[in-house]
């Protein structure tokens, strides 16, 4: 540590954490206004903040898949808020999010454009509601910044477009709702066929599997041919981090694709 630097603290790595799930990679740079704006509320430079983001990616498998180290400097601290994270998504994403907000005098409900006025005036069903909502929102900006904010069958980019679609249905496992590796960014159309079980992604290469139900000849169109058909056996854009975890695209394979 070099003269004048103070140690970051567990407040800090885990605000600073957060903005690593909620960015791309290729964006974690001190000109990054959003790093700026971190940097500003924690009373770091956007340079300190930047370098800690590249500790986090020399902890991030998908990264280490793909031949990129990150930064060489972390800290055991800086490793066990990783592992506080990667092994307890749900709950360590949402403590940070309530972190951040008060950080920002703010509340959960305001930094992720939460409106109260839909919900019952109070009780245990107004908490619950809220708290799904925020999850929801939570999984939206870090699925969406994991894959670049692009359809990763189509590329497309339109953000009113985009859906984060859980792998392993929310209903399903409520231990890794929050999961980045749980989560995939689709165009609302092939969101709505990857839940209905009418198209799949291959475990094993991430390949696009189509369903036999898409492919009968009766049913062949243009419209089915330019949206499905042509994307079979493509592999899916991948994320820059957090890969599609396999053990969640086989159980979707397994338990919800209709082969």
């Amino acid at each position: 540590m070099k003269q004048g630097q103070s140690l970051w603290t567990r407040e800090e790595l885990i605000l600073a954490i957060n903005l690593y799930c909620k960015m791309p990679f290729g964006k974690m740079h001190k000109t990054n206004a959003a790093i700026i704006e971190l940097a500003e509320l924690i009373g770091r430079t956007p340079s300190s903040v930047a370098l800690k983001l590249g500790n986090f990616a020399s902890f991030d498998p998908t990264l280490k898949a793909r031949g990129i180290k990150g930064a060489s400097n972390a800290s055991k601290l800086d490793k066990a808020i990783w592992d506080e994270f990667y092994n307890n998504w749900d709950e360590a994403l949402l403590q940070s999010e309530v972190m951040l907000a008060q950080k920002q005098h703010s509340t959960i409900e305001k930094i992720n454009d939460i409106d109260l006025e839909q919900f019952p005036k109070d009780g245990k069903e107004k908490e619950r509601l809220i708290k799904n909502r925020v999850n929801q929102s939570l999984f939206r900006k870090i699925v969406l910044a994991t894959y670049n904010n692009k359809c990763c069958i189509t590329g497309l980019e339109q953000p009113e477009l985009l859906i984060a679609s859980h792998i392993v249905p929310w209903s399903r496992n409520e231990s890794i709702r929050l999961s980045p590796m749980n989560g995939l960014c689709l165009n609302a159309l092939h969101d709505k066929a990857f839940d209905s079980g009418l198209i799949a992604i291959r475990p094993d290469d991430y390949t696009i599997v189509l369903s036999d139900k898409l492919k009968q000849k009766k049913l062949i169109s243009p419209v089915l041919e330019s949206n499905f058909i042509a994307y079979e056996k493509q592999t899916i854009i991948l994320p820059d981090k957090f890969f599609p975890e396999p053990e969640y695209l086989d159980y979707h394979y397994q338990h919800i694709f209709q082969k």
